[in-house]
């Protein structure tokens, strides 16, 4: 439903404005999804949608990525090997891989699709150690280097040589590392038969919201994990970075003590393809315009009786207009230094994609509907197949009441992207704002085939049902997305919808 959908906003923008990351820092990523190895009973489901999440979230934000999908041990050490080339002294490396991971001698391996491991000799031989990989990248002189293993699964390999060989092993970590795993060292989480991991579910949400260090996003995601998961899945990550580092921007407000201009209340929407937590809806806002010209005074051949003098040194000079409270918000978002970095970016090329596509973000983090909009319609102008920002666009058309419109966007990007569960989301919202019950309690199921703990459908779907007729039904949804989200009913309050 909602603009997920969190903002990464990278150091090609220079959008870190605190002055620990440089803009002349260039960011390289490598991700791998590894989802067919012949000795499992059958594909994992997950790797390759979160590989593709992962990859197309960051090349957007900036970072100039290199993927591989079920890589064999050859292709993997290719990959790895130019991954190397790249880093150079000062820059930021990102390892994401999801697949099998093993522990052996105090190490976490990734395991490549066609690795024949019948003992442990064989994991050494045949896996890519992930402490090699980041102790490389540091001798090459990255500043800042951050790894990301969804490997913590149950596999057959470790069946075969020990039994208390589960999950991945603590990384050994060199200064100025970020390491998360799904999964605490040891432990292990059973693959599910969802198209997209709640890890990374979780990951994605929170390191789109802006003004977050990276530690700070994965704290966030390790509790948002365990919330969903009721305490079944709760991730690791260890730190020894030496200075802040941010994934998103830093806005005015994370650096000054004092806000210029208070913010509402903050609630916290479903879903936000780049940011979980929004503002509450504000007043639509307006660009300021400028006052019409004075009327010219019609022509007359007739006098024109002067004013008498007391009256002429009596009267004021007319007020500068006043703005309004939406204007001098408006105003103050607009000062942002990263709305400014982003309008300059526009400024100096028109067809800057990404840029209108973040700008639209943070706009909407702001409650700037209309001006959302408007770098949304640019973003997709400019790339009529980029299926967030029709969703982002879908969401908030549905906030500003536009529903028509906003359910074509999402029709779109469903089309493009048929089992895209935020876009179904959004479409079910869409749909229990115009009153279309039945089609949005199809919308919402469907997102829940897709994700059965997503809060926004359990309640959206609760509320269809109720105003079906299923009150029964509906009750339980609505306290089944209760428990999951306490937050939920101030939410959908805030789209106008009790």
């Amino acid at each position: 439903m909602m603009m997920r959908l969190v903002i990464l906003l990278f150091l090609a923008l220079s959008l870190v404005l605190s002055g620990r990351v440089h803009a002349n820092e260039a960011r390289f990523a490598l991700v791998i999804g590894n989802a067919k190895y012949p000795d499992s009973d059958a594909p994992l489901k997950e790797p390759i949608n979160d590989m593709r999440a992962v990859a197309d979230e960051l090349k957007r934000a900036g970072f100039e990525v290199a993927t591989g999908e079920n890589l064999s041990g050859d292709a993997m050490k290719r990959a790895i090997n130019a991954f190397y080339d790249k880093i150079k002294p000062g820059t930021v490396a990102m390892v994401f891989f999801s697949g099998y991971g093993i522990q052996s001698g105090r190490q976490s391996f990734m395991i490549p699709v066609d690795s024949a491991i019948w003992d442990e000799k064989d994991v050494r031989r045949d896996g890519i150690s992930l402490d090699a990989v980041l102790s490389e990248l540091n001798s090459r002189g990255a500043s800042v280097k951050i790894a990301v293993l969804d490997a913590s699964r149950r596999n057959p390999f470790e069946r075969r040589f020990r039994q208390f060989s589960t999950g991945l092993a603590p990384v050994t970590a060199p200064r100025g590392t970020l390491v998360m795993y799904s999964a605490p060292p040891g432990a292990v989480v059973n693959d599910s038969s969802a198209d997209r991991s709640l890890f990374v579910t979780e990951l994605l949400k929170e390191i789109r919201v802006p003004d977050l260090t990276a530690e700070e996003a994965f704290n966030r995601t390790r509790v948002g994990v365990s919330r969903v998961s009721k305490g079944d899945q709760i991730p690791w990550f260890s730190s020894s970075l030496a200075e802040e580092f941010s994934f998103g921007p830093r806005t005015q407000a994370s650096l000054d003590p004092k806000p210029p201009l208070p913010e509402p209340k903050e609630i916290t929407p479903p879903r936000v393809p780049t940011l979980e937590k929004l503002d509450a809806p504000e007043p639509k806002l307006v660009e300021p315009q400028a006052a019409p010209p004075p009327a010219a005074a019609p022509a007359t051949t007739e006098p024109q009786p002067a004013a008498p003098a007391s009256q002429s040194a009596s009267t004021p000079e007319p007020a500068a207009p006043q703005q309004s409270e939406a204007e001098k918000r408006l105003a103050a978002i607009n000062d942002e230094p990263a709305i400014k970095e982003l309008t300059g970016l526009i400024s100096a090329n028109p067809n800057d994609q990404a840029a209108f596509y973040k700008r639209g973000q943070l706009y909407a983090v702001k409650g700037a509907y209309p001006q959302a909009v408007r770098d949304f319609d640019d973003a997709i102008r400019l790339n009529p197949r980029d299926v967030e920002a029709l969703n982002n666009r879908c969401w908030v058309k549905t906030i500003l009441g536009e529903l028509q419109a906003a359910l074509k966007d999402c029709n779109d990007a469903l089309q493009l992207r048929p089992n895209f569960v935020d876009a179904l989301d959004s479409r079910g919202l869409v749909n229990l704002k115009s009153g279309q019950h039945t089609n949005a309690i199809s919308d919402f199921s469907a997102a829940l085939q897709l994700n059965p703990k997503l809060a926004s459908s359990l309640y959206g779907r609760g509320l269809a049902r109720q105003r079906s007729g299923a009150a029964a039904a509906g009750s339980r949804d609505i306290d089944a997305a209760k428990a999951i989200d306490p937050n939920i009913v101030g939410e959908f309050a805030g789209y106008g919808i009790r």
